[in-house]
């Protein structure tokens, strides 16, 4: 390629970079809001329905659930089936929220549910009922957590395929780094700054098991593609799963579809999980547990394949003629 050629092609490449860079980042910030989020309503039919009414202007906003009492609606809450609920009785109504799974969501239901609660004169008081850890109230620390593990699972299968580990030597690898990372992690989060505060095993699994998600695909990628696949899984993951992971706010407040993609991506799974095993006792959690470990499985399973379909040089033994003219030399 001439000069003039790689002059273009920078000239070009940059700004479409760039453009990639902000729509991804950019748009569903732009544009986060709830959509169809998830919210209870528990007390009797006739003192909800003003309730439910007055939820409902705001189109496509909320998806109700119906509750018989203040116990069911608590429940619901704390296995993450809704992000909060709203308890209505004779003495007045009771916001439940959950501030661990999203601060950005029980701000949003606090402002909605005291609208509401202006309009009719009633009182309303909130209960955090699992609060977010009073070392990352706003849960700046958890969102913060999606870019470095996502740069150590990239980071780690690109390693892999350029320092030329194949077969089970990679996965062997790729599995000792992915472990590594997660108790580095573990410590660094629950340990010191304690913005995690489940149990520590099972958080220092959930981020090996994302870092592994991560690496494998890379790694399985480049030894089925080549160095080509690397950039692509990295694309992927940094372009698409960091910021369509909803972990500054919720998947439900994420623009059609980018909430539901990031979910099917490592980091968006790997954050959802992590609340879950974290602030909820693993509730919820199999569905983002199993992508995570599907991703993984079919890196690793690619890492493998990769190695059958291209061998490694195989050295040929000599020629009878070959082995004369040695002994004569």
């Amino acid at each position: 390629m001439s000069a003039t050629r790689r002059l273009i092609a920078v000239v070009l490449l940059v700004p479409t970079v760039a453009a990639v860079a902000l729509w991804a980042f950019a748009w569903p910030a732009a544009r986060t809001a709830p959509r169809d989020l998830p919210l209870g309503v528990a007390g009797p039919p006739a003192a909800t329905a003003q309730l439910e009414k007055q939820l409902t202007r705001h189109e496509g906003a909320f998806e109700i659930h119906h509750y018989a009492d203040a116990t069911a609606a608590r429940d619901a809450v704390e296995d993450r089936t809704v992000y909060g609920a709203v308890v209505v009785t004779a003495e007045g109504s009771q916001l439940l929220t959950a501030s661990a799974a999203s601060p950005l969501v029980a701000q949003l239901l606090q402002q909605a549910v005291a609208q509401q609660a202006a309009a009719s004169g009633t009182p309303v008081e909130t209960v955090d009922v699992v609060a977010a850890p009073a070392a990352d109230p706003r849960g700046s620390a958890l969102g913060a957590s999606v870019l470095p593990l996502a740069l150590a699972g990239i980071a780690a299968g690109a390693l892999v395929s350029l320092l030329g580990l194949r077969g089970v030597r990679a996965v062997i690898a790729l599995a000792g780094a992915a472990a590594l990372v997660g108790s580095v992690a573990a410590a660094l989060a629950h340990s010191w700054l304690g913005v995690l505060t489940g149990d520590w095993w099972a958080e220092a699994a959930v981020l090996g098991l994302s870092t592994l998600a991560v690496s494998a695909a890379v790694a399985g990628c480049a030894a089925l593609l080549g160095t080509p696949g690397i950039g692509a899984v990295s694309f992927v993951v940094m372009f698409l799963g960091n910021p369509f992971s909803g972990a500054a706010s919720a998947p439900r407040m994420l623009p059609e579809p980018v909430g539901v993609i990031g979910q099917w991506l490592p980091p968006g799974a790997g954050t959802t999980l992590l609340r879950s095993v974290s602030f909820f006792d693993g509730a919820a959690a199999t569905g983002p547990a199993l992508t995570l470990v599907w991703w993984a499985a079919l890196g690793l399973g690619a890492v493998l394949l990769g190695a059958q379909l291209k061998p490694g040089p195989i050295r040929a033994e000599p020629t009878t003629e070959a082995r004369r003219s040695a002994l004569v030399a």
